[in-house]
């Protein structure tokens, strides 16, 4: 597929996911990250919101819950270019019901090149790298050529 570019501004719009085992942990990661992150707008799925947003007072952008479409919702706005960048802390030795929404979630993430991240190390190297802080430019798929030369 041919490709086009979109710039990740410097304020980035952010999506947090957790599953449940996994949202202590990244409770600890935005609250460890509070200063940087009041910075950007933030997105989450329906539970993951609310406590974030009742243990740091961030405000969030809630969806709803990941089993209940949130995950899908989030994937939609990745589509849209209205997210630059995931942060997923998913909980790789436990299924969930909603594992091939969470599949989805994770290939539109690669399929529209924004940074993922899957783990607290993960978003530790991304929140600090320099990158974070500056516009960046990003190759995405070129939609309105494949529109194109599929209704050729």
């Amino acid at each position: 597929m041919e490709q086009t570019s979109r710039t990740i501004p410097e304020l980035k719009h952010i999506a947090l996911v957790a599953h449940d085992h996994c949202k202590s942990s990244l409770l600890q990661w935005v609250s460890t990250h509070k200063a940087v992150l009041g910075n950007h707008t933030l997105y989450a799925t329906g539970t993951t919101g609310n406590l974030i947003q009742r243990e740091t007072g961030l405000e969030v952008n809630a969806m709803l819950s990941g089993p209940m479409g949130g995950d899908q919702q989030v994937g939609a706005l990745i589509s849209e270019g209205k997210i630059d960048l995931l942060i997923f802390f998913w909980d790789p030795l436990n299924a969930v019901p909603h594992d091939p929404d969470v599949k989805a979630l994770l290939r539109l993430a690669t399929v529209w090149n924004i940074p993922v991240a899957t783990n607290r190390s993960t978003a530790d190297f991304i929140i600090h790298s320099p990158l974070f802080s500056q516009p960046v430019d990003i190759l995405i798929p070129d939609y309105q050529r494949y529109l194109q030369q599929r209704l050729q």
